[in-house]
Parts: C-alpha cells; structure tokens; sequence
C-alpha cells in the first residue's frame, strides 16, 4: 500500500494548521483588548482555547509524517 505520500501530505496540511491557529490565537488575543470589560472574559477564553490547538495539530502532523515515511 502506498499511502507515504498522502500521509505526508496530511502531516504537511497539519504543521500549517498550527501555524495559522498560532496566529488566530494572537489575533482573537488582539481583539479581545477591543472589546468592552462586560464581554473581554468571554473573548480572552476564546483566545486560549485557540491556543490550546497548536500542540494538537503539531502532533499529528508529525504522527502522520512518520506513518507516511514508514508506507
């Protein structure tokens, strides 16, 4: 079975992923000191549960790297 490079592919999709979600987190961050002090809790919990994703999308990224240079 040769799945090596679609899983690679995957991986690659991944590390992208939890880059952009790095960069959505500090932009969520960002807006969340432009809103008032009622709803900026709300927005501050947005932005660090966006960034909890990062390390997630990294890790499979790089299970699926390994599993693509395994097939």
């Amino acid at each position: 079975m040769t799945n090596g490079p679609a899983l690679r592919r995957i991986g690659a999709a991944c590390y992208a992923a939890s880059f952009a979600s790095i960069g959505l987190c500090v932009g969520l961050w960002l807006r969340a000191k432009s809103v008032d002090q009622d709803e900026r809790g709300n927005a501050e919990r947005r932005a660090l549960f966006v960034g909890l994703w990062p390390s997630m999308f990294w890790l499979i990224g790089d299970t699926a790297g390994r599993m693509g240079d395994r097939c």
